[in-house]
C-alpha cells in the first residue's frame, strides 16, 4: 500500500503541476474563456486512464492461464521500461518543463479552443497512462485486489490537495528534492515490478528456470505473514526467487541508481579558470 501510495503522489503530483501550469498560463494570459476546453481536455485524458485501468484489469480474464502470465509479464516489463524513461525525462526537463508547456500551449491557444482541449489530453493522458499501466503492474505483484487501489487513490487524492495548494501560494515544496528521493524509492520498486514480470514469463513457459531457486526462506519469512506482506507490499519481495528473478533485480538496480543519482545530484563541473596570456599580448 505504501509503495503505490507514493507512486500515486508522485504521479499525481506530476499531472497536477502539469494542470496547475496550463491553469496559471490562461489566467495571466487573459484568456479564461479557454478553461472550459481545458478542464474538458483534463477530464477525457483522466477517462481515458481509467478505460486503460480496466482493460488491463479485466480484460485478460477469459484467457487460459499462460496467456494470463505473458500478457502480465510482459506488461510489467513495458511498465518498468516506461517508468525508468519518465524518472529520467523528469530529472532532465523539470527546469524546462513550465516553459516547454507554456509554448505548446501558446501555440494551441492561437489554433481556437479544440486544439487546447487536445493539448491538455494529451499532456495529462500521458501521465495518467503511465500511471494507470504502472499501477497494474504494482497491485498484479503484490497479488492484493484492493489496498494498492487504496494506497494509489490516496496518493493521487494527496497530490491534487498539494498541486492545489501550490497553485493557491499556500504550500511551498522543494519539488527537485521530492523527485530525487522518490525517483530512488520507484527505482527499487520498479525492480521488484521486473522480477515479478520475469516470474510471470517463466510460468507462460516463455523464460526458463522456474524450478532454479537462488534462495527460498519462506520458513523464515511465511508469505501469510504480516512481515512478508509488508515487504512485498513495498519492495515486491518473494520468499522463493529463482534465480533469473535475482539476476533481473540485481541487474536493474545496479545499472539505473546509480546512473539516476549520479545525474540529479552530480555537480556540475566547475568551469576552468583561463590560463594568464602571455606577456605582452592583449586580451
Amino acid at each position: 500500500m505504501l509503495a503505490n501510495f507514493l507512486i500515486g503522489l508522485r504521479e499525481g503530483l506530476e499531472a497536477a503541476l502539469v494542470v496547475s501550469i496550463l491553469v496559471a498560463y490562461l489566467v495571466k494570459t487573459g484568456r479564461r474563456d479557454l478553461l472550459p476546453q481545458l478542464w474538458l481536455g483534463v477530464g477525457a485524458a483522466v477517462v481515458v486512464s481509467l478505460a486503460f485501468g480496466a482493460v488491463l484489469t479485466f480484460g485478460p480474464r477469459g484467457l487460459s492461464f499462460e496467456a494470463q502470465e505473458a500478457i502480465g509479464g510482459t506488461l510489467s516489463i513495458l511498465a518498468v521500461g516506461l517508468l525508468t524513461w519518465m524518472i529520467f525525462w523528469m530529472a532532465r526537463t523539470a527546469r524546462h518543463l513550465k516553459s516547454d508547456l507554456q509554448g505548446r500551449l501558446g501555440d494551441a491557444v492561437a489554433a481556437g479552443g479544440r486544439a487546447v482541449a487536445v493539448m491538455a489530453l494529451f499532456a495529462v493522458g500521458r501521465e495518467g497512462l503511465e500511471t494507470a499501466l504502472f499501477l497494474w503492474a504494482g497491485a498484479a505483484a503484490t497479488g492484493a485486489s484492493t489496498l494498492p487501489l487504496v494506497g494509489a487513490v490516496l496518493g493521487l487524492a494527496a497530490a491534487v490537495g498539494i498541486g492545489w495548494a501550490m497553485y493557491r501560494g499556500a504550500v511551498r515544496l522543494n519539488l527537485a528534492v521530492f523527485f530525487q528521493w522518490t525517483g530512488v524509492f520507484v527505482i527499487v520498486v520498479a525492480a521488484g515490478v521486473l522480477a515479478y514480470g520475469v516470474h510471470d514469463l517463466q510460468e507462460a513457459g516463455i523464460l526458463p528456470g522456474l524450478n532454479a531457486l537462488a534462495f527460498d526462506v519462506s520458513a523464515q519469512v511465511p508469505p501469510s505473514s504480516w512481515y512478508a506482506t509488508v515487504l512485498k507490499g513495498i519492495f515486491n519481495f518473494t520468499p522463493a526467487t529463482t534465480w533469473l528473478q535475482a539476476a533481473a533485480w540485481t541487474a536493474y538496480v545496479a545499472a539505473i541508481l546509480p546512473l539516476f543519482v549520479h545525474r540529479v545530484w552530480a555537480r556540475p563541473g566547475q568551469a576552468r579558470r583561463p590560463s594568464p596570456a602571455p606577456a605582452g599580448t592583449s586580451v
